[in-house]
């Protein structure tokens, strides 16, 4: 597991060595610089950083909490094909419609499309390059990032971590 704070924290160069060589299996690091992002935004949900850390697993906390990121592949919500509503892991916000699910063959759980007034996005400057975070306009939870390369009606890939989201099955 490794998070922008990890990254810093171990050197930088070290720590994208450990993920290219795989010392770090499960995660990979996302930033060169910690997030600023929830300094002064207000959320409706919010715990401090113990009661987030007992509420949530290690893994989902690191991504949530700290903008992790989940390996490739790794998240069992990617191959998840049934009716339903995917939702935040740490206010179970609902924030997708497996309706705007697709597979995009990068690894990760894919949207064209939010719920609306589920998500909010801001800018992520981190690795000298220019992306669109998204975050659960709930809780502020960090879900990925969002790309212009997706399918119509949109033309957005909704590119979220699973272990950020839980999901919740239509019953017939």
């Amino acid at each position: 597991m490794f998070s922008r704070r990890h990254f810093l924290l171990a050197g930088g160069g070290l720590g994208v060595a450990a993920v290219v060589v795989g010392v770090l299996p499960k995660f990979a690091a996302t930033s060169a610089l910690i997030s600023e992002a929830n300094a002064g935004e207000v959320f409706e949900v919010t715990h401090s950083d113990s009661e987030w850390r007992s509420k949530l697993s290690a893994e989902q906390y690191e991504i949530l909490r700290e903008e992790g990121t989940e390996r490739a592949y790794s998240s069992a919500l990617n191959n998840e094909h049934r009716e339903g509503t995917f939702a935040c892991a740490g206010c179970e916000l609902a924030l997708f419609s497996s309706a705007t699910k697709f597979d995009s063959r990068t690894g990760w759980p894919s949207f064209w499309a939010p719920l609306d007034g589920a998500v909010a996005t801001r800018q992520d400057r981190s690795f000298g390059m220019v992306r669109d975070e998204v975050h659960c306009r709930r809780c502020g939870g960090h879900l990925g990032h969002v790309f212009d390369d997706g399918p119509k009606p949109t033309g957005l890939r909704y590119c979220m971590n699973g272990l950020a989201m839980t999901f919740d099955p239509k019953t017939i």
